[in-house]
């Protein structure tokens, strides 16, 4: 792990900070015509309700869920990449995971949930 202040994280007020996400088995990712296109995968077509589009810092993201990078470290990876505060970065990270959670395309690494 990348070394992260704890005092920032803490000022930062993200106690989600240290969890481990990994995607799940059931998505499928391809890229086409330069933007990343998620879809599920379920037992019949018609249980295909949507696809998702990823703007490039959630491209991004997607690429660094690896079920072994805490997301403070993916977050100090978008900080190194992008023009962005480690603050927001960290909490505008945890949002997207948290909505990747929500619909079941992510999951905390065992023991973390």
């Amino acid at each position: 792990m990348k070394e992260v202040e704890v005092s920032e994280i803490k000022e930062a007020k993200l106690s989600n900070a240290n969890k481990v996400y990994q995607k799940d088995s059931n998505m499928v990712a391809r890229k086409i015509a330069g933007e990343l296109i998620l879809v599920p995968i379920r037992q019949e077509a018609g249980q295909l309700a949507c696809f998702y589009s990823l703007n490039p810092v959630a491209t991004r993201i997607w690429g660094l869920l690896d079920g072994k990078r805490p997301v403070a470290d993916i977050a100090l990876t978008i900080v190194e990449e992008y023009e962005v505060d480690l603050e927001r970065a960290v909490k505008d990270t945890l949002r997207f995971i948290g909505r990747l959670e929500e619909q079941g395309m992510v999951t905390p690494v065992d023991g973390q949930g």
